[in-house]
């Protein structure tokens, strides 16, 4: 069964790797495939022969079963017409709504659709906003609305390892995205819709609003919250920082861990109570008993944190020992991780895709093969300490793999946390949820606070982390036989090899470009604007993209794992070319997370008496960059002007900028569009010209003095291709190759406006836009240019590829 799981799970793995789903005419080759059962196994050979082909099964029925669930979930879409129009429907709310800045997010389960023609997909994922003359939506879980609607076809940025939204969207089934229109017939037609699961996501509010009555603005009611119910949305993002810099993330939502400790002890009580009766044991043996309990807690306590995978994996190993007992059956230890692995994998072969899964089972594993099958029985407390240290090593490659970091200080923070949060922060909390008690939650606050002084105190520490670049798989792949190796039991021989296997993942450094060459990656972050420039020993950023909502922006979501994936652990430049949000909105957050050796900007701030009138206190743009950290960032730095005539030269790769003129930056009759950086950047004859949100003054500005500087082999468009820039003069001075528009999918604004795509598609370049294409990666040297379409070149089934 062990060979099958495995296999079986490769077929599934193998079935996301690929960019259209196969023919199914190669399915019917699997029941010929099952004669493998009945060759004999006396011979070597023959044994050798059946498990191949039984292995073969497996990958094979891994592989088609993904296939199956995957052409029936894409078989539900929202048609390309009914995209943003208003449709009306009826449904229920059918999960925990999620407060962001501006509204709530839910999903919405769908029940009949009031507008005429309107086809909805069952399951849309909503968003409402707040709007000034509007009464606000006080959505809640389980209720049925009609709402007027306004719909999309899920589409998530595509840049090199960044988050798929698309691919999460057809995980949980979600096959359209969109919003509450607020002047629409939004009415609440019932409280609580008939459902299992919908009283459960209204049991799950219940506590959350508990939670907020009694702990109110406390710092770790969020946390509470996660390892209550698993809403971790009311974790900060600088919480979030700690604990994943202390590598105490697992801990802080409803964890395997957690179901469990919370399942043994079920167990436990229900065995000690029931041995007490002789009538209830004569009936029905204490084990059995007991076991059954485990598993309902197990079981309630994973659908009250939203039944993740680790969850998931938990309740079926729980489940797997439960139906052993009841049926006087011994399950070896690798059955039950079987038994577990598919049943995640048969309804959800998605999983597969998701970090939480291959930590989750790589955790289980490395605690069964340090600890199971040995000869005597060690101190606890050496046990505690044999498994901190195999948790500590063992998830280095899968965590270097995942997320290019691996926390330093891990295994003392693990050490002190774990019986904190596990045996005292949980149990307190659990009882301040089932309980008309408020002194459980506030004791389960004091102790987080304890344990965060300490955590705090490690994360503070120099080098608390190790970060590098994305490792190749196959080291990877030799870093787990390498821990393999160091963890096996003592006696065995060299293991000390194991060390030499961990080397290759820290060693193979991404390729610099060579002398004479700059690699770009125009980033897809939506309506906005990043690009990143990379010489042989230096780095540039040039602009940062929009802020999202909250703590959410694309420096963190975006940019930072990009940059630290591609190996570029510090910038020597950043320019923010003017003082838009959907420029600077990431600015915040690529500054806190890496040393960054100067910064050019128009953003004039150093001297109160310049400094240009929309950027004054009070004013909404100064609002907005304090908001999200950018004013506070920049006064930490001395921020030069960004000015014509700067230029540097890095690795024989020149940088110049064209705009904005002195004297220009401090002007209050300047628009600030019109105060962008343009920025030029030269490898040998070959030139690549970054123009802001330019609008025309700027360009008959730039023909007027820089016109034998304009031509491009690649041009990023001005202004994301709006009516306000490229005038037919300057598309014919830049004459680009390439021109390239940083749009984000179904904007507000209508970018880019198509007669300006005309205008560029006549002057013979080729159009490429961030909204079909994803991040555009281009390598330029004196020889040429490369590009590369990202969404395109790393094309998966659910990609979606707007029209």
């Amino acid at each position: 069964m062990v060979i099958f799981t495995a296999f079986f799970t490769l077929g599934v793995w193998l079935l996301q790797q690929q960019p259209v789903l196969p023919d199914f005419g190669w399915a019917w080759l699997l029941p010929g495939l099952l004669l493998a059962i009945v060759i004999p196994e006396k011979i070597w050979v023959m044994r050798l022969v059946r498990n191949l082909l039984l292995a073969t099964f497996a990958l094979g029925l891994g592989f088609y079963h993904a296939a199956w669930q995957a052409e029936q979930r894409l078989s539900t879409v929202l048609a390309s017409e009914w995209q943003g129009r208003d449709i009306e429907a009826v449904g229920v709310v059918a999960e925990l709504p999620r407060p962001h800045e501006h509204g709530q997010r839910f999903r919405f389960d769908v029940e009949r659709v009031l507008t005429p023609g309107a086809d909805v997909p069952r399951h849309v994922y909503l968003s409402t906003y707040l709007e000034k003359k509007a009464e606000p939506l006080s959505l809640k879980a389980g209720e049925r609305w009609q709402l007027t609607l306004r719909l999309k076809q899920p589409h998530g940025s595509s840049n090199p390892h960044g988050f798929d939204f698309e691919m999460w969207a057809l995980e949980n089934d979600i096959r359209a995205v969109g919003y509450v229109h607020n002047k629409g017939n939004n009415i609440r037609l019932d409280e609580q819709a008939d459902g299992f699961g919908y009283r459960i996501e209204s049991w799950r509010e219940a506590v959350r609003d508990k939670f907020n009555s009694v702990l109110g603005d406390a710092p770790y009611a969020g946390v509470l919250g996660a390892l209550a119910i698993g809403d971790q949305g009311g974790i900060s993002a600088a919480q979030w920082q700690v604990y994943t810099r202390t590598g105490v993330n697992h801990l802080m939502s409803i964890s395997g861990l957690h179901i469990t400790m919370l399942a043994s002890l079920g167990f436990a009580v229900t065995y000690w109570l029931w041995r007490r009766s002789t009538r209830l044991t004569l009936r029905l043996p204490a084990r059995k008993a007991a076991a059954l309990v485990a598993l309902l807690v197990a079981l309630g306590y994973a659908l009250l944190s939203g039944f993740g995978v680790p969850a998931q994996r938990t309740v079926f190993m729980v489940g797997s020992v439960a139906v052993a007992l009841w049926l006087n059956r011994n399950f070896s230890l690798g059955q039950i991780l079987a038994i577990a692995l598919l049943g995640v994998l048969i309804p959800d072969p998605w999983a597969v895709m998701s970090p939480g899964f291959w930590l989750s089972f790589g955790a289980v594993v490395l605690i069964l093969y340090v600890s199971a099958h040995r000869i005597g029985v060690a101190h606890w407390l050496v046990q505690y300490a044999t498994v901190q240290w195999a948790m500590t090593i063992g998830l280095i490659p899968l965590l270097l793999g995942l997320f290019q970091q691996v926390s330093l200080v891990s295994p003392v923070a693990n050490a002190i946390a774990i019986p904190l949060v596990s045996l005292i922060v949980v149990p307190l909390t659990l009882l301040g949820a089932a309980l008309p008690l408020n002194a459980p939650l506030w004791l389960a606050h004091t102790v987080m606070g304890w344990t965060m002084v300490f955590l705090e105190w490690l994360n503070a520490l120099p080098q608390a982390v190790w970060v590098q670049h994305a490792p190749p798989t196959w080291s990877v792949i030799a870093g787990v036989l390498g821990v393999l190796l160091i963890l096996a039991p003592r006696g065995f021989p060299a293991r000390w090899l194991g060390v030499l296997l961990l080397l290759p993942m820290f060693l193979n450094t991404p390729e610099s470009p060579a002398h004479g060459t700059v690699k770009l990656v125009i980033f897809d972050v939506g309506q906005g604007l990043a690009v990143a420039a990379q010489t042989s020993n230096h780095a540039l950023l040039y602009d940062t993209g929009p802020d999202f909502s909250g703590d959410t922006d694309s420096g963190n979501r975006i940019m930072i794992p990009t940059l630290r994936a591609l190996g570029i652990a510090e910038l020597d430049g950043l320019i923010l070319s003017h003082d838009d949000i959907d420029h600077t909105g990431g600015a915040a957050s690529v500054m806190q997370a890496m040393p960054i050796g100067w910064v050019a900007s128009s953003l004039s701030l150093d001297d109160p008496e310049t400094v240009r009138p929309e950027l004054v206190e009070g004013s909404g743009v100064f609002d907005a960059l304090r908001a999200n950290g950018l004013i506070t960032e920049l006064a930490k730095r001395q921020t030069r002007p960004c000015r014509d005539g700067d230029n540097w030269e890095w690795d024989g790769v020149r940088f110049e900028v064209l705009h904005p003129a002195a004297g220009e930056i401090d002007s209050a009759k300047v628009h600030d569009n019109d105060l962008g950086c343009v920025l030029r950047i030269s490898a040998g004859d070959r030139r690549i010209l970054l123009t802001a949100d330019i609008e025309k003054n700027t360009e008959r500005r730039l023909l007027k003095v820089h016109a034998d500087k304009l031509a491009a082999d690649l041009l990023v468009v001005p202004h994301h291709g709006s009516k306000s820039s490229s005038t037919a003069e300057f598309v014919a001075a830049t004459q680009p190759d390439y021109a390239v528009f940083t749009v984000g999918y179904r904007n507000r604004f209508g970018h880019p406006k198509r007669e300006v795509v005309q205008r560029y598609a006549d002057s013979g370049a080729e159009l490429l836009r961030s909204d079909e294409d994803g991040a555009i990666l281009v390598e330029m040297n004196g020889q040429g240019l490369n590009v590369e379409r990202y969404r395109k070149i790393h094309r998966r089934y659910w990609t979606h590829m707007p029209s």
